[in-house]
């Protein structure tokens, strides 16, 4: 099937052609597997994760390229459905990964546990450990991560960062927005394992307090924090909490 796949000399004259012998033909258009090693993993950079799956498909030479570490220190998602996807590779090439999901649906995982209906709790029972359990996966074979981004992730917990700051020493950007069950205990874990941050970004995210930003900032000097919203927004509680606070609001109001 790929052997019908052609390309034009001219748009690679910067690449190293492969060693095949080269007839009149091959001056005008080549076939895409009588391209390199570099070449060809040029041109699957440009291409989104399906593509290159699908390409992939076609022959053993551009399945060989797939399968390639150096294709994959990138990675980005849109949504939990696509971690499940077998579309990519995850190894110790993996240097950048964001996971941003950005949809209505994100605030019903923002909705507190207790105050869940039935339908919204077996909506988040579809998906709930989903990033994290990628996230541990990552743990376990991407040592070399460099990045973190994630955006919309509303059941990733503080343990999942904790882990991931102990075993990915080189981390060097924690970027953390609307991720609801992020607290101090994430702030913390940067303090004690946090050695080679130098960004962490903790907007929107409401169980972060203004003391525990302070102590980043105090131990942690070289980082570059930021915190858009987080400390000045309304945390969980639990449901014993607030109808302790209901009735001693009702009983300053009672004449």
């Amino acid at each position: 099937m790929c052997n019908s796949l052609l390309v034009s000399a001219s748009p690679l004259q910067h690449c190293c052609y492969s060693t095949r012998p080269r007839d009149s033909q091959c001056c005008w258009a080549m076939h895409i597997t009588q391209l390199n090693r570099e070449c060809l993993l040029h041109l699957f950079s440009f291409l989104d994760k399906d593509s290159r799956k699908n390409l992939a498909k076609t022959c053993h030479r551009l399945l060989e390229v797939f399968q390639d570490p150096l294709l994959w220190s990138l990675l980005k998602f849109h949504s939990p459905v696509e971690l499940k996807k077998d579309n990519f590779l995850l190894g110790p090439a993996l240097k950048h990964l964001s996971i941003c999901w950005y949809s209505e649906r994100v605030k019903v995982c923002n909705i507190e546990d207790w105050m869940k209906n039935s339908f919204q709790k077996d909506f988040c029972k579809r998906h709930e450990n989903t990033v994290s359990d990628f996230l541990l996966d990552v743990c376990n074979r991407c040592p070399n991560l460099l990045s973190l981004t994630l955006s919309g992730c509303g059941h990733v917990t503080d343990d999942c960062i904790l882990q991931l700051l102990k075993n990915c020493p080189n981390l060097r950007s924690l970027k953390l927005e609307n991720c609801v069950r992020i607290s101090d205990h994430t702030l913390e874990a940067v303090t004690l394992h946090g050695a080679a941050l130098r960004t962490l970004h903790v907007d929107f995210c409401r169980n972060v307090t203004q003391a525990g930003l302070e102590r980043v900032r105090a131990k942690c000097p070289s980082v570059t924090l930021r915190a858009d919203r987080s400390a000045n927004m309304i945390p969980d509680s639990k449901p014993e909490k607030k109808m302790m606070l209901e009735k001693a609001s009702r009983k300053l109001v009672q004449p």
